[in-house]
């Protein structure tokens, strides 16, 4: 069965853009993950996914892809929906976190959570627990 992640996440994006809010995707990085690494933090990034900062913008069940431009560079972004840690408005920080599920390896036997192969970013670090957004209801 397909996780509800990938249609609650392009259900948000649509709301952020028709109340004209720009959608952000804050994302875990990891070896899956293809972003500009320059502009990595503490093993996350947040993206502005809206239609102006994005060219050739696909969100499917498995991954988000698009080209951007960070500081006039263009790159192709690549970020598995599991991932994605929350999807929100820039405007109000409404929208929805979500626990990431990171892919783990084949050499990765060590439980979730437990800082083994796929958990851990390269800088070495564990990724951060929780998010920076609260509950709006």
């Amino acid at each position: 069965m397909v996780s509800t992640k990938p249609y609650l996440i392009r259900a948000i994006h649509e709301w952020c853009i028709d109340q004209g809010f720009t959608p952000y995707l804050a994302v875990l990085v990891d070896e899956h993950t293809r972003v500009p690494s320059g502009y990595v933090r503490d093993g996350q990034i947040v993206l502005n996914v809206a239609p102006e900062a994005t060219h050739q913008l696909t969100m499917d069940n498995v991954q988000v892809t698009f080209q951007a431009r960070f500081n006039g560079v263009p790159h192709h972004i690549v970020v598995p929906i599991d991932n994605i840690a929350a999807i929100y408005a820039r405007e109000n920080g409404q929208g929805m976190a979500f626990e990431p599920q990171l892919q783990r390896g084949p050499e990765d036997t060590s439980p979730p959570g437990t800082g083994g192969g796929g958990r851990t970013p390269p800088d070495g670090h564990p990724p951060p627990r929780g998010s920076h957004l609260k509950v709006v209801k």
